[in-house]
């Protein structure tokens, strides 16, 4: 009875699709349990290369069941761009299931949160600006919509008009826009409830029922801890949790039904949006990382701030998760540097600490005490052993595992399925 949850350790972008799409060819279901289409995965497979925003990355085997499961927040519109374009590409969705719990992205909310980053002008978190804040924040004061009302639009046209009305005065009278259509947003989600009904249902049953059955599960994380509300560089941080207790909330599965937590890290830091970040490279070394590992927000096409492994941050990202394993990625992309360097403290007033700071006013002090390593200047990209990695290379990841406190069980060593170093089995 195997559930994997893979989880984001760092700020996102740690290349979780590419393991995803790996390991769901031995599981039954892949259920994506957070966010919305603010996150992307870029997958490498046969049949192509593929940036996913809210469609599992185990759309690609016939025999998966992909679930969007109840933590994530859905635009329809874009869904089914996303749908429309794979389907181009001769890829089956038709065993895609949609929570009836996840709550949906309305016009309204992409308007709230463009008007909410204008009003911070230089002191903006951000964000994509797709909405996703605000209809997570309708979330939690109740006010929602959910994919379960697209199936009886009574139901739907009521709760729009009661959420309309409020956010149209909101427009007028503080924002000073144009008001948005009652007829416009409600015959469009009528045209999305008719085409995404058959596909909608109570998907916690249906995982907690393949439990049961002994069938493996396996879950997707979208961005990373550093930006969970709770754990990351609060405010700078998404709207949903990304860790493994929100992969449980997220899906609808019970902490204990968890077999395996796998953390994914970046083999090095990236972070896109604003938000401090103790080892960023604002130097030729940071730009050349950006270059060579093509660091691009895979949505937003943002270019990704870039540093140093912060083995700080790392370590408060295991202890929260409470990963049984980790994996490293973009191991590639060290290959050419002469030196690398790891962070392994922050000191602040000529203090050193080696916990990660709740406060960013705080972080933003902290400065990196670097440890440095010997670069392995070497290619990585054909290495599938771990034993036959260059050896600076082996000592770069047993460092990690110090650092961290927990065992590497995959490396990665290229955007291929197959340039994947297993060192443990999950499933």
């Amino acid at each position: 009875m195997p559930v994997v949850a893979v989880i984001g350790a760092q700020w996102g972008d740690e290349g979780k699709g590419k393991l995803v799409d790996m390991l769901a060819e031995k599981a039954k279901y892949v259920v994506r349990f957070s966010g919305g289409d603010n996150a992307g995965h870029t997958v490498v497979n046969p049949h192509g290369v593929f940036k996913l925003r809210l469609t599992p990355s185990g759309i690609f085997y016939k025999e998966t069941t992909s679930i969007i499961g109840n933590g994530v927040v859905i635009n329809p519109a874009v869904l089914n761009k996303e749908i429309d374009d794979l389907n181009k590409r001769g890829i089956d969705t038709s065993r895609l299931l949609i929570s009836d719990r996840a709550h949906l992205i309305m016009p309204y909310h992409i308007v709230i949160e463009g008007q909410e980053e204008k009003a911070l002008g230089g002191k903006a978190i951000g964000t994509t600006r797709k909405g996703i804040g605000p209809a997570f924040a309708d979330k939690v004061a109740r006010t929602g919509i959910r994919a379960g009302d697209l199936l009886d639009k009574e139901v739907l046209k009521g709760k729009l008009a009661t959420a309309l009305e409020k956010k149209n005065n909101m427009f007028t009278q503080v924002y000073y826009v144009e008001a948005l259509s009652f007829n416009t947003i409600y015959k469009q989600y009528c045209e999305y409830a008719d085409r995404w009904a058959p596909n909608i249902c109570d998907t916690s049953t249906v995982l907690n029922e393949a439990i049961t059955r002994g069938e493996p599960v396996l879950l997707e994380g979208a961005q990373g801890t550093l930006l969970d509300p709770d754990f990351g560089t609060y405010p700078f941080t998404t709207s949903s949790s990304p860790m493994s207790a929100g992969a449980c909330l997220g899906s609808g599965i019970a902490p204990n039904k968890l077999t395996h937590i796998l953390g994914v890290y970046k083999s090095y830091q990236t972070r896109v949006g604003a938000g401090p970040m103790p080892t960023e490279l604002n130097d030729e070394t940071g730009n050349k990382i950006r270059e060579i590992a093509h660091e691009y927000g895979t949505v937003s096409g943002r270019p990704r701030r870039c540093g140093w492994f912060d083995a700080v941050a790392a370590r408060m990202s295991a202890r929260v998760n409470g990963f049984n394993s980790i994996a490293i990625t973009r191991l590639d992309m060290l290959d050419t540097l002469p030196r690398v360097k790891i962070c392994t403290d922050y000191k602040i007033k000529g203090k050193t600490i080696n916990d990660f700071p709740a406060s960013i006013t705080t972080l933003e002090k902290c400065q990196p005490v670097l440890e440095e390593m010997p670069g392995w200047q070497a290619s990585t990209a054909k290495t599938r052993v771990f034993s036959e990695l260059p050896n600076r290379a082996k000592k770069y990841i047993k460092r990690l595992e110090e650092l961290i406190g927990c065992p590497v069980s995959m490396i990665s060593v290229g955007e291929r399925r197959e340039q994947t170093i297993v060192r443990r089995s999950l499933f």
